[in-house]
């Protein structure tokens, strides 16, 4: 498949929206499986990926796609609104993470260890919402037992989280996939990663999501050329997000995606 370089790309090159400190998607020192896809897609475009690094917060987008100062964000929803998105590259969902040597690994809603194990969950932006894991829990009355990690901290949220399960502070964390499954790989003591399987009551919160790149809504050319080099790198993608221990779940998936954790 013939590739052209990417209008949007001055001079050859492709400007990255990227976070400087957002292991394991991206970070000032090369490191993150967005940067290693990223630079795959480069050589399919035959352009020179520039990141431009500016932390991921409110009005990222504003100021960074429409602002002019950079030209693709990797890593959002397929579905997320202020951009126009790719085709998905991969698909992750809330996984649960608990020691190796704890037994079986937790896998649904309906696990009766849950009643009593201490439990910790992601807390979403600065209103502190629930993931859709919180929701969950909080159907079945498991609240006492339950503590929220906000985003900020000395140390990533969900890195807090698996660290918490690997001393043995938490019983059970659950968590947005890919950052699970990097810093569980990485704790001091075995630990298991089991996909969440969404309870069936609540039909309308998705617990899995279609993974894309985001261009301006204008940048027809770039998302095409983009589109191209992704079907074309596809083997090799799958190849990174495995050695990032990326948890995935099938693209048939009917649940719809509507936000990044």
């Amino acid at each position: 498949m013939a590739l052209c370089a990417a209008p949007a790309g001055a001079e050859g090159q492709l400007r990255l929206c990227a976070d400087p400190h957002n292991l394991p998607y991206s970070s000032e020192s090369g490191a993150g499986f967005e940067n290693r896809i990223m630079e795959l897609v480069g050589k399919a475009m035959r352009v020179r990926v520039t990141p431009v690094w500016l932390p991921q917060g409110r009005g990222y987008v504003r100021k960074t796609l429409n602002a002019g100062l950079c030209d693709v964000i990797a890593g959002v929803p397929s579905d997320f609104g202020p951009v126009r998105t790719t085709m998905p590259y991969y698909r992750s969902a809330y996984v649960f993470v608990s020691r190796a040597n704890a037994g079986e690994a937790y896998r649904t809603f309906d696990d009766p260890r849950l009643a009593t194990a201490k439990i910790g969950v992601q807390l979403i932006g600065d209103d502190l919402a629930a993931t859709p894991p919180g929701h969950a829990l909080a159907a079945r009355g498991l609240v006492d037992n339950v503590t929220g990690y906000a985003i900020y901290g000395e140390r990533p949220q969900v890195q807090r989280m698996v660290d918490d399960v690997a001393s043995g502070a938490l019983d059970v964390a659950l968590a947005w996939g890919p950052q699970a499954g990097y810093f569980a790989s990485r704790a001091p003591v075995p630990l298991q990663v089991a996909i969440a399987e969404a309870p069936p009551e609540l039909p309308g919160i998705p617990f899995s999501f279609s993974m894309s790149m985001g261009v301006r809504k204008g940048d027809t050319a770039l998302l095409h050329s983009l589109d191209a080099a992704l079907s074309k790198i596809r083997p090799a993608i799958d190849a990174i997000l495995t050695e990032y221990r990326i948890p995935r779940v099938d693209f048939t998936s009917s649940r719809r995606a509507e936000a990044r954790p």
